[in-house]
């Protein structure tokens, strides 16, 4: 082994432990005992059906460090995925639209195969993770899609886009969505925060980089 050889190896062992701890310093995992009486209530209510979930995964890791907070994330969670009018196919779809738009493979893993079980045409996924404006969508979607455009894009509303999911979702419906869509963009932020790496994946197709102006 030649001394450059050496030196850059002595280097990435250097650097690795570093992201390592980068990486796993923020929002530290909290151990059972660790938990205050407020965290270990959450933590509990959230290991039942039907989210039958750990606090020591990402996002529990990060809520947890306010359990006042994390009962109101996950409300707002619980709605959105169980409590709605809006079918699996819409509610699922608002879901990926906001993890494209954060480029949150996190959310698009999780959220990929319930839209595609939901009902939602998994070429329209496909385009979606391209960047590219889904070909094929049902009406709905194509609204849906449309308005979410609209306000991650143009951050303005126009009256005959809001007119239009009126018509098709009703003022409770277009509230429903956004609510859902806002849901996310809380999460998405938090595990970019956290720097939080998703776990590998050979299934789920990966989102590509969003082209810049």
């Amino acid at each position: 082994m030649n001394q450059l050889t050496t030196v850059a190896l002595l280097a990435l062992a250097l650097i690795l432990p570093t992201a390592a701890a980068q990486e796993t310093k923020r929002f530290p995992e909290l151990r059972a005992d660790q938990l205050t009486p407020e965290q270990k209530k959450w933590a509990e209510s959230i290991a039942l059906p039907p989210r039958n979930a750990k606090f020591t995964n990402f996002p529990y890791r990060a809520y947890i460090h306010s359990p006042e907070l994390a009962v109101r994330l996950q409300a707002m969670s619980d709605y959105g995925q169980w409590n709605t009018q809006q079918p699996a196919r819409l509610s699922e779809f608002a879901i990926l639209i906001t993890a494209r738009q954060w480029s949150s493979q996190w959310i698009w893993r999780d959220h990929y195969t319930l839209a595609i079980k939901g009902g939602l045409d998994p070429k329209v996924a496909l385009d979606l993770a391209a960047g590219r404006r889904p070909a094929g969508m049902k009406e709905d979607e194509a609204i849906l899609y449309d308005l979410a455009m609209q306000i991650y894009r143009d951050k303005a509303v126009t009256d005959t886009m809001y007119d239009k999911a009126q018509i098709q979702f009703g003022e409770r419906g277009i509230l429903d969505l956004i609510g859902i869509m806002g849901y996310y963009d809380t999460v998405a932020m938090i595990l970019i925060a956290a720097r939080a790496i998703p776990p590998h994946d050979d299934v789920t197709p990966q989102l590509k980089p969003l082209a810049t102006k």
